[in-house]
């Protein structure tokens, strides 16, 4: 099975969806996109289906979830290359997307989700600010919640 590439360009995550997609690379897709956000924290995913002429309900409604669950990690999301038809389609098969920002193409999709992530003050987290925010909070490492020492060993 091929995987879909997602590349990382500073804090954004870019996906072009290719012409042949099986309905289980599109499964995996969403799962590779989450857990890249929770990896890399990224803020912002942008997805082009700029060479779909189609749209089935399947893939539909799998990036109608995914943006909702991109949005739940504290990410933008952005769809761009949507072709008329695609977008005909959507509408017809009642799917809900309207909570994502959709641009013609990449290059002004990329521009407005910086906007959207600026707007809405999502900023990449400063690792190097942690040691000293967690000394003036007296917070240690092992101060995670529900987690016990286990002294049995």
């Amino acid at each position: 099975m091929e995987k879909i590439p997602i590349l990382k360009i500073n804090n954004i995550l870019i996906v072009s969806l290719q012409g042949d997609l099986t309905d289980k690379s599109v499964a995996n897709l969403q799962h590779d996109i989450l857990s890249k956000i929770y990896k890399t924290k990224a803020v912002g995913v942008l997805i082009d289906i700029s060479v779909l002429d189609i749209i089935d309900s399947f893939l539909g409604r799998v990036i109608s979830d995914t943006a909702r669950m991109i949005k739940l990690l504290g990410a933008e999301i952005m769809i761009t290359g949507m072709k008329p038809c695609v977008a005909i389609t959507l509408v017809e098969l009642g799917l809900q997307i309207g909570s994502v920002n959709t641009a013609l193409d990449m290059e002004s999709g990329i521009e407005k989700l910086k906007r959207e992530i600026r707007l809405h003050g999502i900023e990449e987290i400063d690792e190097s600010s942690l040691p000293a925010y967690m000394e003036e909070n007296a917070v240690e490492l092992n101060d995670q919640p529900g987690e016990e020492e286990d002294d049995s060993l």
